[in-house]
């Protein structure tokens, strides 16, 4: 044993004092530095997405597409692209059971052979909100109350019926879907639109969608309330377990792929996060495999410590002009920093198997030389590093024009027909267990916010709305 300088440990049972019942002397560094550190030992946990689990694996491309974009790693049939991925719950916190009803986090790094590229989506295709000046005022409403530090379903109540755009998920969320049967059972998506990107800047539209291979399991309402009792780390044990008996999840990557043209046409505005595009208008198409089979070692540095951003990507993939893809581009690294420090790539976790070469210096715990001899600026004759304007710069070259502005969607009829085909695609049993959930929860709520948002599922649905409030009125009949 040794100190953190590496010195030799004489003794890890007994403190120095003067004398058998004298003081503890400060000389005692040992000491010092074991309590110093343990009082250190917590990093802020993450806003959102505090509780997870994490796997290595890798990705392998099974389907030729180098005819839609130049990123290396997915140049080539069979070429293998090591990678981490990491799942967790959004809205709760790190003690948060792995069944709450939440989406989850379906967060990808590709250890590339340009840089890292991270997938961050989560396990539902659409999200709440479509501006991303609307993203803390949601996370507001799922967290705990500011004078009761409780959780308060009034808020969020209040906040669905007055942002009507949000209730496709929550449509998914209050189904089954809701409460995958851990992380190995529930599919994954990019969410946003991307870009794909060839070497003579031709440009492709596409949502990444990421299906498991191990069939989808949810679990109803009561199963996943046990659950949070009897286990509430679930889904985190069940993938560690999986992965060490030799279980490997996996999951098959397929693109819906749209050209420019077809985006801008297209019936609903593709950039709107709320929305799916429909698979029967741009049906999925095979890219390849992604494979976990290997655990991490150490929870902290491997799980705690991992870093995803949309913004964290490699030529031949850019991001679309969809708001909410466009906040998370800054949010992500912005929190990292908070969290992690400004050198928070520099951890193993999160460094890329390529050499980094720019003038960022110094700075909280900079690993490595820290860039050596070689000049901080650019550009320079001294042989540092230099831009490269090859695929990159046509990735940006794209066209917008229009009047600076706040230019607000507008809401419209086409923000309930996607929850309403919803509705009309699940089974009865389904629809039933998602109206039990929907009640169940708003009846927690204060009467004005439950006669509020029922107007809104009425909107969606005369039935939905109707037999919702049947069950609310055998609670409250004076509602």
């Amino acid at each position: 044993m040794t100190t953190g300088a590496g010195g030799p440990v004489k003794s890890n049972q007994t403190s120095i004092t003067a004398g058998y019942n004298g003081p503890v002397l400060l000389e005692d560094f040992h000491l010092i530095d074991k309590l110093a550190h343990f009082d250190r030992e917590r990093i802020p946990e993450r806003v959102v997405h505090a509780k997870g689990a994490g796997a290595h694996g890798y990705f392998e491309v099974t389907k030729d597409i180098s005819h839609l974009t130049c990123a290396k790693f997915l140049n080539k049939v069979g070429k293998r692209t090591p990678m981490f991925a990491r799942f967790s719950i959004v809205g709760g916190e790190s003690g948060s059971p792995d069944t709450a009803r939440d989406p989850r986090g379906f967060a990808l790094k590709f250890y590339t052979e340009e840089g890292n590229f991270d997938m961050v989506g989560n396990n539902t295709p659409v999200f709440f909100v479509r501006d991303t000046l609307k993203f803390p005022d949601l996370i507001h409403t799922q967290k705990r109350d500011p004078r009761t530090h409780l959780k308060n379903p009034d808020m969020q109540w209040d906040f669905f019926s007055q942002v009507p755009e949000s209730l496709h998920q929550v449509m998914i969320l209050f189904s089954n879907r809701g409460t995958p049967d851990g992380f190995r059972h529930m599919h994954g998506y990019s969410s946003h639109t991307y870009k794909l990107i060839k070497q003579d800047g031709t440009m492709h539209y596409v949502k990444w969608h990421f299906r498991t291979n191990q069939g989808i399991k949810n679990l109803r309402a009561s199963e996943a309330e046990k659950l949070a009792g009897s286990n509430p780390d679930y889904a985190t044990q069940d993938l560690f377990e999986a992965i060490e008996r030799g279980k490997y999840p996996s999951w098959t990557l397929y693109f819906q792929i749209l050209t420019e043209e077809q985006a801008l046409n297209y019936k609903q505005n593709v950039f709107d996060v709320t929305k799916v595009i429909s698979q029967k208008d741009f049906p999925l198409h095979e890219v390849g495999r992604m494979v976990l089979n290997r655990n991490p070692e150490n929870y902290f540095a491997e799980v705690e410590q991992a870093a995803f951003s949309p913004s964290h990507s490699v030529p031949g993939i850019a991001p679309s002009a969809d708001r909410m893809l466009q906040g998370r581009l800054f949010s992500y690294p912005d929190t990292h920093r908070h969290r992690l420090g400004t050198n928070y790539l520099q951890l193993p976790i999160n460094s890329p198997i390529v050499p980094v070469r720019n003038q960022q210096r110094d700075g909280p715990m900079a690993f490595g030389n820290n860039g050596g001899r070689l000049p901080n600026y650019e550009p320079n004759s001294l042989g540092g590093p230099y831009e490269n304007q090859l695929v990159r710069e046509k990735e940006e070259n794209c066209k917008a024009e229009g009047i600076i502005a706040r230019h607000t969607y507008e809401l419209t009829e086409k923000d309930f027909e996607q929850p309403r085909a919803l509705y009309h695609l699940l089974e009865k049993s389904e629809q039933q267990d998602l109206i039990d959930n929907f009640a169940q929860n708003i009846a927690l709520a204060q009467p004005v916010f439950q006669r509020n948002i029922l107007k809104q599922f009425y909107r969606i649905d005369k039935e939905l709305g109707s037999r919702i409030e049947q069950i609310l009125r055998n609670t409250n009949p004076k509602l």
